[in-house]
């Protein structure tokens, strides 16, 4: 989605397709809701484990009239789509991006929390389908619009939870609680790291001299609900087979390199390479923790690369398109990390790239890649942001 930004704009905009809208500036409200880049610890959290994400600037805004009525109209300003639903009609999948809207409505009123009517328009800087949370982001805006004031009152953690059943309930994808996290509690120039199963979570600062630049690879992520549900499947065969071993295993969170190796081969050997690249990337985000936190570029390089690897190689969720864009990016001088981030099978890198070298390695990736993949890519420089709020 693409379109006019600014709260201005959007105010106009919805007057402009909702006369009551018109002439009524003063009650019409704005909520912001960024996307995200997860920096490590990727399909770690519906296993219990840790991530290390980042809300970033670029972000779905919703503009909207609270209504007296149990009607809900959204609008599109990149195609002027409009979709709605009615807030006491049972959930009803519809397989477009209003069931995220009205998903977030059932799994509100599921939570015993009030509702109202709204029109609104929404406009996004975030590519669709490209692992940055665009789904997380218009769960929370939607959310917000609807609680209204009472918004302001319910714990961020809390919030994210009820969207994250939305999506898990009601869409039918199986996901944890990064996406749904990142984008409600984030903190403006830091990461956040999350203990998915304590729910445990600290502001990480992100190492001095580097930036943050996501690539989008022009191809559409498709994680549909049965690959995804596929691969969580997969971690709970693993859970179930390893705890013959040791019945004290409730997740892959508590399964050790050690005891993974005295079980893989009681395993179906698919299974034993899903269980392989969790154990493996919980560490890797303890390794880049501290490697932030002790300036060790080397080390996260390192580690990026480790997880870009297990994520093609053990979990299968990677691209031709995603390889090569790493491979573009770990050739150019200045580039200290890369690999793939989000759910997988297309969609975006995330890289940490010194200052000096953006425009080099921009130019890197907008020469190589079309000639690799035939695609046209996206190089989008990022800055950490704040979650979810509502603008004046």
């Amino acid at each position: 989605m693409a379109g006019p930004f600014q709260p201005d704009e959007l105010i106009e905009a919805l007057a402009a397709v909702e006369p009551a809208a018109a002439g009524r500036a003063d009650a019409v409200r704005v909520v912001r809701s960024p996307g995200r880049v997860n920096l490590i610890g990727e399909h770690t959290d519906y296993n219990e484990g840790l991530v290390l994400p980042a809300a970033i600037d670029r972000e779905i805004r919703l503009a909207y009239l609270p209504t007296d009525d149990r009607r809900v109209e959204l609008t599109r300003l990149d195609n002027g789509e409009l979709r709605g639903f009615d807030l006491d009609d049972p959930y009803r999948a519809t397989g477009t991006w209003i069931d995220y809207a009205a998903a977030t409505a059932a799994a509100l009123a599921e939570a015993g929390l009030p509702t109202n009517g709204l029109r609104g328009v929404v406009a996004s800087t975030l590519p669709e389908n490209a692992g940055l949370s665009s789904s997380a982001a218009i769960e929370l805006a939607v959310a917000w619009a609807l609680l209204g004031d009472a918004a302001d009152g319910i714990d961020r953690l809390t919030l994210a939870q009820i969207c994250q059943r939305a999506e898990n309930a009601f869409v039918g994808v199986q996901s944890g609680l990064m996406d749904q996290f990142s984008v409600s509690c984030a903190l403006a120039g830091v990461a956040l790291l999350l203990d998915c199963r304590s729910l445990e979570w600290r502001p990480v600062a992100l190492p001095g001299g580097v930036a943050l630049v996501v690539c989008h690879t022009g191809s559409q992520r498709r994680l549909e609900a049965s690959e995804y549900n596929v691969r969580r499947a997969e971690c709970e065969a693993a859970v179930e087979g390893l705890a013959r071993l040791d019945p004290s295993i409730r997740s892959l969170r508590d399964v050790t390199p050690e005891l993974l190796a005295r079980g893989a081969a009681t395993l179906d050997p698919v299974v034993a390479r899903r269980a392989a690249h969790i154990v493996a990337e919980n560490e890797r985000v303890r390794t880049v923790v501290a490697a932030f936190e002790a300036g060790d570029l080397a080390a996260v390089g390192e580690a990026f690369h480790a997880g870009h690897v297990s994520l093609r190689d053990l979990f299968e969720i990677s691209s031709p398109e995603l390889d090569a864009l790493v491979e573009i990016a770990e050739a150019v001088p200045g580039v200290v990390a890369a690999r793939m981030t989000g759910g997988g099978f297309g969609g975006c890198t995330v890289n940490l790239v010194r200052p000096d070298a953006i425009d080099t390695f921009t130019t890197a990736v907008l020469d190589q890649y079309p000639a690799r993949t035939g695609l046209d890519p996206m190089v989008i420089p990022v800055a950490a942001a704040q979650g979810v709020s509502r603008i004046a």
